[in-house]
């Protein structure tokens, strides 16, 4: 940390580390971290990197299954200047080549159990000089031959100068680089500023979007709680939600729970009341519905610390809001929407008691963000037009190694720079933005437009429905005809006759599926995002009837 604080990320932490050295920063599984143990670690990984040359600009590749290795994986690499990369840990061979050629990620981090995918593809992917590897349980022990100047990852920690290194010239506009999870493309680097990321994506000191974000870096020291918080990660830190979440909390002070492994519901209820969790973040329906099955199988479970219970990253069906309040009857439940491109944009917050209802309206909504009709011109608030959701303000630098995409996406409008997010929606007299989901997964059935998440909202609140996923196919009569592709409840065969039932009077008739596909399971992303483009094949391949 330099004579100035900054809002570098790397700044932040150390100055707030500092503080509070003694208290614990981080659990996951058997391994408990103090905030100066965490410290001492990115310190380690941070001089190790800086004597193998990175610095300013480079970009340390993460093929993590969360662990507070991810931690100081982000940590170090902000250290000397550099910036970490998210990976899919379920890519296979070619989408993880692809991400490190597209990045050029110069030193990977990986679990031992990916050595052999990195192995088939480290000759292809020339950046890539140095891999260091996370034992599975102590030593690591697979055969590193095959992968560039491969080493034990607590090994070289052990190696390495605990001291923190001091670095010239951080500050606010270094990088931080996150990878968005391609379910409808090739996965693209956002690339951010510190500044900007600070407020744009951790909060800007404000975790709980009530006392308003810090005017002065030095205002940080007056956040610091005084108080036993516990926030507990439910999400892969490689999803934008956890890593935001988890610095949110760890800049003012708190313990930070990471979910380690498979997704475990009861385990996670049970760490909930173990570790006194004040609040948690799920991401959608793929994470709450097991939720909610778990509590109603093995349930009642302590859930008396819950102060706040929030989703993110992904829609969540009014009826999963419900239960999981039945749940958690005393905590405050806060819906936020964003994305990796525009941040943290708004939120919606709900009291206990206070009904959710159907319509997907978020009350408290950044300055900045607008909507845009097709012909590029702002819509103006309560026209209930729908349009295109756009940010301004704190807001990324650019797409990484991609021009062409940058200028569709980072638009000016009268000396403006604004960021659009992909997001469909109705902006209020008030302010307020009404989502209709994602402009990508829009259905397009005889000239009306039809809104895949409002769709499966209806749908999952069938009785035998446990999953869905909404798409378009080619139809000679209307361009496309909406099919929903299903997972059903055990012993349950939902029919397009039972569909249409359940949905007339919810949707208009145009909304409503006119075929269905059963399956056993709905492909998502690790992080709970629903992978459109296998709904797509899967419904063209099963004729929707």
């Amino acid at each position: 940390m330099g004579d100035t604080l900054t809002y570098n990320l790397a700044d932040m932490w150390e100055a707030i580390s500092d503080r509070v050295a003694d208290r614990e920063a981080l659990v996951c599984g058997d391994r408990r971290l103090t905030f100066a143990q965490l410290e001492e670690r990115a310190n380690r990984l941070a001089n190790h990197l800086s004597g193998l040359g990175l610095g300013a600009g480079d970009l340390v590749g993460c093929y993590l299954t969360n662990g507070t290795e991810y931690i100081e994986a982000l940590i170090g690499s902000f250290k000397i200047r550099a910036a970490s990369v998210n990976i899919n840990y379920r890519y296979e061979s070619d989408e993880l080549l692809y991400l490190l050629n597209d990045s050029g990620v110069s030193v990977l981090i990986c679990n031992e159990e990916f050595v052999g995918r990195v192995a088939e593809v480290a000759d292809r992917a020339p950046t890539l000089r140095h891999v260091l590897v996370v034992g599975s349980d102590g030593p690591v022990t697979a055969d590193l031959n095959g992968l560039p100047d491969a080493s034990d990852y607590e090994a070289v920690l052990a190696a390495s100068s605990p001291d923190r290194p001091v670095v010239p010239g951080r500050g606010n506009d270094d990088i931080y680089v996150l990878y968005t999870g391609g379910t409808t493309g090739a996965p693209k680097g956002v690339v951010w500023d510190h500044g900007n990321c600070f407020f744009g994506c951790t909060g800007g000191g404000d975790p709980l979007r009530m006392s308003g974000p810090v005017t002065s870096p030095e205002e940080m020291f007056e956040r610091i709680i005084d108080f036993d918080f516990v926030f507990y990660a439910l999400a892969p830190l490689m999803h934008a939600a956890a890593q935001w979440v988890t610095f949110m909390w760890l800049f003012c002070g708190a313990k930070v729970v990471l979910h380690p492994g498979r997704f475990d519901p009861v385990a996670i209820w049970k760490t909930v009341g173990e570790e006194k969790v004040s609040a948690m973040t799920l991401v959608g329906d793929a994470m709450a519905r097991p939720l909610i099955d778990a509590w109603d199988e093995h349930g009642p479970f302590d859930v008396s610390s819950m102060y706040s219970l929030s989703n993110g990253g992904a829609p969540m069906a009014p009826y999963l809001v419900d239960r999981l309040r039945e749940a958690a009857p005393n905590a405050l439940f806060s819906d936020g929407f964003g994305s990796s491109e525009t941040g943290i944009q708004g939120s919606r917050r709900f009291g206990p008691g206070e009904k959710i209802g159907d319509e997907v309206r978020f009350s408290n909504v950044e300055s900045g963000t607008v909507l845009f009709d097709e012909f590029g011109e702002l819509i103006e608030p309560g026209s209930d037009k729908v349009g295109r959701v756009a940010h301004s303000g704190y807001v990324p630098l650019r797409y990484h190694n991609a021009p062409e995409k940058t200028a569709e996406v980072f638009i000016e409008h009268d000396g403006r720079r604004y960021v659009l997010s992909g997001d469909l929606g109705t902006a209020g007299e008030d302010g307020s933005v009404v989502l209709l989901g994602r402009g990508s997964t829009t259905i397009n059935t005889g000239g009306e437009k039809v809104h895949a998440e409002e769709v499966e909202s209806q749908l999952k609140s069938h009785p035998g429905v446990y999953d869905a996923i909404v798409v378009g196919v080619p139809d000679e009569r209307w361009g496309q005809k909406v099919v929903a592709v299903i997972a059903p409840v055990d012993g349950s065969t939902p029919t397009v006759e039972d569909i249409d039932a359940h949905c007339r009077g919810k949707l208009a008739s145009y909304k409503i599926p006119k075929g269905i596909v059963l399956v056993d399971e709905i492909v998502r992303s690790p992080s709970g995002k629903a992978d459109y483009r296998w709904a797509k094949d899967v419904a063209e391949g099963g004729a929707g009837n």
